[in-house]
């Protein structure tokens, strides 16, 4: 076994640098874009959407470099973007906005906000859900809920 051959890159350190950065920046504006909700825990098809991408898209990163040391690289370039993104939307509001989704109103005095739930593919069954697990037992019985960025409803029941 030749153990250099292992680490031996093909493909020149900054090619996979830009690769990996293109695509994990393409990555993070499409699912900003698809939209808000995102949850704390994955069902199975979000699960299955999250491999297909990795896989879509694992040829693209490294031009069919397979070497180890190429495989650092792309998750050192991953990381670095995740940590760069986190702190320019910590430091800048304006960023944070951009990058992160904020709380949308999605119940008012009893009333849902349709709208935001057909823009975030919300059934009334699902709300229904989270808001039995905050023990309220009714829509009618809320007096604000809010859609929150990871997807949860945060809720406040009338007195």
């Amino acid at each position: 076994m030749d153990l250099a051959a292992v680490f031996e890159m093909t493909v020149p350190t900054l090619e996979v640098i830009l690769r990996g950065s293109l695509i994990y920046l393409g990555i993070v504006v499409l699912i900003r874009v698809a939209g808000q909700r995102e949850t704390g825990s994955l069902s199975i098809p979000d699960l299955i959407v999250v491999v297909l991408i990795s896989e879509a898209v694992s040829e693209g990163f490294s031009d069919g470099d397979s070497s180890l040391t190429t495989g650092f690289i792309l998750v050192l370039t991953i990381l670095g973007w995740s940590i760069i993104l986190d702190a320019l939307a910590y430091r800048f509001p304006w960023f944070r906005k951009v990058l992160k989704p904020a709380k949308r109103p999605l119940i008012e005095n009893g009333e849902l906000n349709r709208r935001l739930m057909r823009r975030e593919l919300l059934a009334q069954s699902e709300i229904e859900a989270q808001l039995r697990l905050q023990g309220i037992e009714s829509i009618a019985d809320v007096e604000r809920a809010y859609l929150e960025p990871s997807g949860q409803i945060s809720a406040f029941s009338k007195r």
